[in-house]
C-alpha cells in the first residue's frame, strides 16, 4: 500500500455520482501536446491518500461485508498486487481476490464510507484499456427479520441473534418519524451462522419480549437502491428496440392502447383493493387473535394462581404434619426420658434399702459371738495368773512381766526360766482373736 500524503477532502473532492471519467474529458493534453491513450489513463488522484480515522463512525465495526466491493471487466492476466495498488489511495485491504480467467475480483475495504468513496471513483475507470465495474459485493449473510415487537432496539435484535454467531451488523427500520415498522437487518460474518440462525428460526418459534408473536426471518433481498440500472448495462436486444419504438406518453382516449390500459389499471386497482383486503382480514384476525391471547393468559394466570395456592395449602399441611409428628416425637422422649429417671430411682431406692438391710442382719449376727469371745479371753487372762503364782513366781515386776508377754506368743519373762516350754507354765496360747481387736475397738 503506497501513503505519499495524508489529506481530508473538503467540498473541493467531489465523491457523489461523478466518474474519474469525467476528470479525463475535455482539451487537456499531456507533456507532448497529445491526448493520452486509454492505456496510460490513470487514476487522477492516485497520489492522495485518504485517512480511513476521519471517515470512521463511532463504534463501528471495520472489514466487514458491507465495505466488500466486487470489481468486474478486469483486464486478462490482473494480479492481485495489481488490484491492491488500484485501491491503494483508500487505505489497507483486509481481503483481495482476482480470478484472472473470468476477469474479475472482491476487495474489502476498511468502512463503508471508504468503500462508498472508492466505487464513487473507480466504477467505469478506465484500467489498462477496459472501463471496470465497482459495485457493492452481495452480502451472503444477511437476514431480514419481521414481525418485530414495537419495543425492540438494535441492541436486543443484536443480542438475540448473537447466540448464533459473530455479527456484524443489526437494525432494526424505523420509518420517516422514527417510529418501527417490525422490520429489522441481521448481518452476520460468516454464512454458517446465517443458516443456522434461518433454521433454527424457521424450525423453532423465536419470541422476543414476553409477547408470545415469533419473529419470521427470511434470506435477505439483495437490492441495489443506489446505482439502479443504468442505460448502458441494458441488453440491447430485438425486443429492447421493438419496446423502445415509442417515447413516453399518455394513451389517447378511444385509442387501442387506452382501452387496454384502463383494463390494466382496473386490474391492478383490483389487486390494490385484494391487498388492502388481505391486510383488513389479516389485521382483525390478529386483533381477534390477541384478544383471545389475553383472555387465555387470564385464565392461565387464574391457572397458575389456583395451582400455586394448591401448592402452597399442600405445603402447609405437610409442614403440619411434620410439626404434629416433631410434637408427638419430643413427648415420647420426654415420657421415655420420665421412665427412665422413676427407673433409676426405684432401682437406688431398692438398692439403698438392701445395703441398709444387709449392714443391720450383719451388726445383729456379729453382737453375740464378739461377746463370747472377750469372755473367754477374760476368764483365760485370769488362769494364767494362778498358775504362775501357785508356781513360786514372784509378783512384781515378774508377774507383770509375765502379763506383759501374754500379748508376745511363745517368748520367756526374766522371771519364768525355770518354767519348761520357756516359762509358759504348761498352758499354751494361741494368736488373739477377732473379738480382742473388737473388744479394742469399743474401748
Amino acid at each position: 500500500m503506497q501513503k505519499s500524503s495524508t489529506v481530508n477532502l473538503g467540498p473541493q473532492q467531489n465523491h457523489g455520482p461523478s466518474r474519474p471519467r469525467d476528470h479525463l474529458k475535455g482539451d487537456g493534453a499531456n507533456s507532448n501536446g497529445q491526448q493520452p491513450e486509454p492505456s496510460e489513463q490513470t487514476n487522477p488522484n492516485a497520489a492522495l491518500t485518504l485517512d480511513p480515522q476521519s471517515f470512521r463512525k463511532p463504534g463501528e465495526k471495520t472489514f466487514t461485508q458491507r465495505s466488500r466491493l466486487f470489481v468486474g471487466n478486469l483486464p486478462t492476466g490482473v494480479t492481485e498486487e495489481e488490484l491492491e495498488k488500484l485501491f491503494s489511495k483508500y487505505g489497507r485491504a483486509s481481503e483481495i481476490f482476482v480470478n484472472k480467467e473470468r476477469g474479475f475480483g472482491f476487495i474489502r475495504l476498511e468502512t463503508r464510507i471508504i468503500a462508498e468513496i472508492a466505487r464513487a471513483e473507480l466504477d467505469d475507470f478506465v484500467f489498462r484499456g477496459r472501463p471496470i465495474r465497482v459495485r457493492f459485493a452481495t452480502h451472503g449473510a444477511a437476514l431480514s427479520v419481521k414481525n418485530l415487537p414495537e419495543f425492540v432496539s438494535n441492541e436486543l435484535l443484536e443480542e438475540a441473534f448473537a447466540i448464533f454467531g459473530q455479527i456484524e451488523r443489526a437494525v432494526v427500520i424505523v420509518d420517516d418519524r422514527g417510529r418501527p415498522t417490525g422490520k429489522g437487518i441481521v448481518e452476520f460474518t460468516t454464512k454458517p451462522a446465517a443458516r443456522k440462525a434461518l433454521d433454527k428460526c424457521s424450525e423453532g418459534s423465536y419470541l422476543m419480549t414476553a409477547f408470545p408473536r415469533p419473529i419470521t426471518v427470511e434470506p435477505m433481498e439483495q437490492l441495489d437502491e443506489d446505482e439502479g440500472l443504468p442505460e448502458k448495462l441494458i441488453n440491447k436486444n430485438q425486443q429492447y428496440h421493438k419496446e423502445r419504438e415509442q417515447p413516453p406518453r399518455f394513451a389517447q382516449p378511444g385509442s387501442f392502447e387506452y382501452e387496454y390500459a384502463m383494463r390494466w389499471k382496473a386490474l391492478m386497482e383490483m389487486e390494490k383493493q385484494q391487498y388492502e383486503m388481505v391486510d383488513r382480514n389479516m389485521k382483525d384476525a390478529q386483533e381477534k387473535l390477541e384478544a383471545e391471547m389475553e383472555a387465555a393468559r387470564h385464565e392461565h394466570q387464574v391457572m397458575l394462581m389456583r395451582q400455586d395456592l394448591l401448592r402452597r395449602q399442600e405445603e402447609l399441611r405437610r409442614l403440619e404434619e411434620l410439626h404434629s409428628q416433631e410434637v408427638q416425637k419430643r413427648k415420647q422422649a420426654e415420657l421415655r426420658q420420665e421412665e427412665e429417671r422413676r427407673r433409676r430411682e426405684e432401682e437406688m431406692r431398692l438398692r439403698n434399702d438392701e445395703l441398709m438391710k444387709r449392714q443391720q442382719e450383719g451388726f445383729r449376727g456379729s453382737f453375740p459371738e464378739n461377746r463370747e469371745q472377750e469372755m473367754r479371753m477374760h476368764m483365760g487372762g485370769h488362769g494364767m495368773s494362778m498358775n504362775r503364782n501357785s508356781l513360786g513366781g514372784t509378783s512384781g515386776p515378774a508377774s507383770t512381766a509375765g502379763i506383759t508377754a501374754e500379748g508376745s506368743p511363745m517368748m520367756s519373762g526374766p522371771g519364768n526360766n525355770n518354767l519348761p516350754g520357756g516359762g509358759q507354765g504348761g498352758f499354751p496360747r494361741g494368736l488373739p482373736g477377732s473379738g480382742d481387736y473388737n473388744k479394742q475397738r469399743r474401748f
